[in-house]
């Protein structure tokens, strides 16, 4: 894939303790924690076909990857550089045998998933980070990319849960991440495709409201919607909890990914 960008556009990061190495743009949307929560919230097993939607440089998908061993991931990402990135990623890893890049629009039609070889029901998991900012409600960034990773009005959501519903197979799994004042709007987009819905609130600090919430919702179930105990990341010091630890640095699974 063509990269259309300077070396000092880009950085080197290492997430997972050092697991994982990630170029990314040094402007723009940055890899946190959100991605790594994402992919601890997944109930991905040894050779479950994965897609992961709006991958940006590849976070998510490639830390999921990293934690399960023989787990196949497709890297679905609008914006052509960083796909361009999430390609390199995946070579400087070494997961080239288990993961690739598609740059792809979530919203495309089915047809477009299809030639990418992304066909209807044939992925156990589905994650995904949409952009979780309306337009109408919340100021944006002035950086483009950065918007387009962020932002999009509400109706969005529904059109990435269409998309994941037509990828899983029957049984399949979705994990997503999004604002925790949002959850209405998730509980509504997955309503009717999704059951067995599990959410995990993400505190910032002890006594604090949840500032994200982890979603898991399971294709064509009946099953009714559990609350788990939260993930709270940091101390009232401000210093990591040993459980946001293990998770961000030792790449441990969260209560998500049991199923």
């Amino acid at each position: 894939m063509a990269m259309d960008r300077r070396a000092d556009e880009v950085t080197e990061d290492a997430v997972l303790g050092g697991r994982l190495r990630l170029r990314q743009p040094r402007r723009g949307h940055r890899v946190g924690h959100d991605a790594i929560l994402l992919a601890a919230a997944c109930p991905a097993r040894a050779g479950d076909n994965v897609v992961d939607l709006g991958a940006g440089v590849g976070a998510a998908g490639l830390a999921l990857a990293a934690r399960v061993l023989d787990v196949r991931v497709t890297l679905v990402e609008i914006d052509g550089n960083l796909a361009a990135l999430a390609d390199e990623n995946v070579r400087r890893n070494g997961l080239v045998e288990r993961v690739r890049a598609v740059p792809l629009d979530v919203a495309a039609p089915a047809r477009a998933f299809a030639a990418a070889g992304l066909c209807a029901e044939s992925f156990a998991r589905v994650l995904m980070n949409p952009p979780f900012n309306d337009p109408a409600r919340q100021r944006l960034s002035p950086d483009r990319r950065r918007r387009l990773a962020h932002a999009a009005p509400g109706a969005d959501l529904a059109s990435w849960v269409r998309t994941a519903a037509r990828l899983l197979r029957p049984r399949g799994t979705l994990s997503l991440i999004w604002r925790a004042d949002g959850l209405g709007q998730v509980l509504a987009a997955l309503t009717g495709a999704f059951g067995a819905i599990t959410v995990m609130p993400v505190h910032p600090k002890p006594q604090q409201a949840a500032i994200r919430v982890l979603v898991r919702a399971v294709k064509a179930s009946r099953a009714p919607l559990a609350l788990l105990p939260g993930l709270v990341l940091n101390d009232q010091s401000g210093r990591p909890t040993p459980a946001a630890e293990a998770v961000l640095r030792g790449s441990e699974a969260l209560a998500l990914a049991r199923i």
